[in-house]
């Protein structure tokens, strides 16, 4: 589905209303609960917290939350990280704790009503809880629709019992939750505010030591410990494949401090030796100084789509996750970039089709192929401008209406 499918307009706007009289009917936002469930949630939360503190001096704020929400004054009852876990088979291990956390979290909220509750992702521990939150009297606010158009169908139902309103990175979506009762702000993507339009490649370079004349592959294996073994060893051997091509090349890993040991031993398993760099983060500079990258699914893909980089896109996972969710798919599309843009702009190799081989054939494939790459960079900037809105403000706006709202309406 391109995002050109509805214009960047529609769900763009605050909701309306005379400035003066929305202050005459305001109830005020005091106290807030949050609910992020991994890295990137943590990031949209810090942002939203930062725009909440603006609006409301005093407004006290707790839940999970990650380092950059803390930051923002959030307290963390449980850690962020306790939810980052992706798929079906690989949160089995966990489930008990998770259920438990989430039932000692919604009894403590309900004890002690907040404002508004706002879950940020994390649909499958975000959905139930807001939905017993909702039923108790709390305003719920759910941040980032999930991705129903492309194989979440059914979340829908469970969106529609537990958030009071939706708030929407990709333009189309408003205007589709409508078509279901559910109620929708457009506020942009965040990324698209903190990715320059045009990246400084030569900083990037120079801040971690390559220079204007190297050939670069930035290898991002996942920001998760399930993503790092089950890719993790398929990148690395892609990687020594592309050097063997080309043997000046430089490979450089942006790695979670969490994960870097783990990145650690594959790197020192892989015999790159001086052509591999890991760094502590920094993914942004990695991806700004790349020629390419090789990318896992997920969130990384639209950054990578935002510094105007080609890529491709590699997933592999436990054999029944890939089972269940193959099943779900709407779309012939997995990664952001070709979703959006309603193609195969970029390659996917996903599961069994994740091969080293193929990785390092489809990477080299791009880095000889100058013109193709320009075309690709043109359409990044469209969904670069589609995509950039005061997503903060915006998100507040939204929060405040529908909070005042249901205040107005019990």
């Amino acid at each position: 589905m391109s995002v050109s499918a509805a214009g960047p307009s529609q769900g763009a706007k605050a909701p309306s209303g005379g400035s003066a009289a929305r202050e005459a009917a305001s109830v005020g936002v005091q106290r807030a609960a949050l609910v992020a469930g991994e890295a990137s949630g943590d990031m949209l939360g810090a942002m939203l917290l930062q725009a909440m503190k603006q609006r409301w001096p005093d407004l006290q704020t707790s839940g999970i939350a990650g380092p950059r929400m803390q930051a923002q004054g959030c307290n963390a009852w449980w850690p962020q990280a306790l939810l980052a876990v992706r798929g079906y088979a690989e949160v089995l291990p966990h489930l008990r704790k998770l259920l438990k956390i989430r039932a000692e979290l919604g009894d403590r909220l309900l004890a002690n009503k907040p404002n508004v509750f706002i879950g940020i992702d994390a649909p499958d521990f975000n959905f139930d809880l807001e939905k017993r939150l909702k039923a108790g009297g709390i305003p719920t606010v759910h941040f980032v629709s999930p991705s129903f158009w492309a194989w979440r169908a059914k979340k829908l139902i469970k969106l529609k019992a537990a958030a009071d309103h939706v708030l929407c990175v990709f333009p189309f979506e408003p205007a589709l939750l409508a078509q279901h009762g559910i109620a929708a702000t457009y506020v942009g993507h965040p990324v698209a505010n903190i990715v320059p339009m045009q990246p400084d490649k030569a900083a990037a370079r120079a801040a971690l030591g390559l220079s204007a004349s190297d050939a670069v592959v930035a290898v991002l294996p996942g920001s998760r410990q399930a993503e790092i073994s089950y890719l993790g060893s398929r990148f690395f051997k892609a990687c020594r494949q592309i050097q063997q091509a080309r043997p000046a090349i430089k490979f450089v890993v942006p790695a979670i401090p969490a994960l870097k040991p783990q990145i650690d031993k594959l790197a020192r398993q892989s015999g790159l030796e001086d052509a591999l760099q890991i760094v502590s983060g920094q993914s942004h500079t990695v991806l700004a100084a790349c020629d390419v990258t090789l990318i896992a699914s997920g969130t990384a893909t639209l950054e990578a789509a935002l510094f105007k980089r080609p890529m491709v896109i590699a997933y592999n996972m436990h054999w029944l996750s890939w089972q269940i969710m193959r099943r779900k798919m709407l779309q012939p599309w997995v990664g952001l970039p070709n979703i959006l843009c309603g193609k195969f702009v970029v390659p996917e190799l996903l599961q069994d089709a994740a091969t080293p081989s193929a990785m390092a054939d489809a990477v080299l494939a791009w880095l000889d192929q100058p013109q193709r790459i320009a075309e690709l960079q043109q359409r990044f900037v469209s969904l670069h401008n589609e995509l950039q809105r005061d997503t903060a403000q915006l998100a507040v706006q939204a929060i405040e209406d529908t909070v005042n709202a249901l205040g107005q309406s019990k």
